[in-house]
């Protein structure tokens, strides 16, 4: 309400979000709570350890780093504050990237219209690929449906392939 108040009366602020104007003032004139104060001494030791990690502590580091300190604090404590504050550490880890679509390239068009019904057999074919992280590297995994319903015609052979 205080970041909007240029733009909306506090009054109808007020009634739309069911707040009382005298509490709203209240709000406004009080001192920040015990818990607000303690976060935000929280805050300047975290940003004192940040900076001398030069930048890599997480969460879990930096709960670690003000357990040594005999700092009383939960690692979800630590992580909600940092997260407030936009302080993250360093992640080690590559990103994956399966798929390089070309610049030019365009997404396959959606010849159906998003209707995935069937009247009977060998109407519609749908298919997807997905790829499984594993120790040894990339397992791919692609997988063709008819979509008619279940049961109604057996599974023929001559339509499976294994690769």
């Amino acid at each position: 309400m205080k970041a909007n108040r240029a733009c909306y009366p506090i009054t109808t602020m007020c009634s739309v979000l069911d707040v009382s104007r005298g509490g709203y003032y209240a709000w406004l004139g009080r001192a920040p709570s015990a818990r607000a104060q303690a976060n935000a001494a929280l805050l300047e030791k975290i940003q004192e350890i940040h900076e001398e990690s030069d930048g890599t502590y997480g969460a879990p580091r930096m709960h670690a780093e003000l357990r040594d300190q005999e700092l009383p604090v939960s690692l979800n404590r630590v992580a909600r504050v940092m997260q407030g504050a936009g302080i993250q550490g360093v992640s080690r880890r590559k990103g994956i990237r399966t798929t390089w679509r070309g610049k030019d390239a365009e997404p396959a068009g959606d010849l159906v219209n998003r209707d995935f019904t069937a009247t009977g057999p060998d109407q519609l074919w749908v298919a997807d690929i997905t790829y499984i992280p594993t120790w040894a590297g990339f397992l791919y995994l692609a997988v063709v449906l008819d979509v008619s319903p279940l049961c109604q015609h057996p599974v023929r052979q001559d339509r499976l392939r294994f690769y």
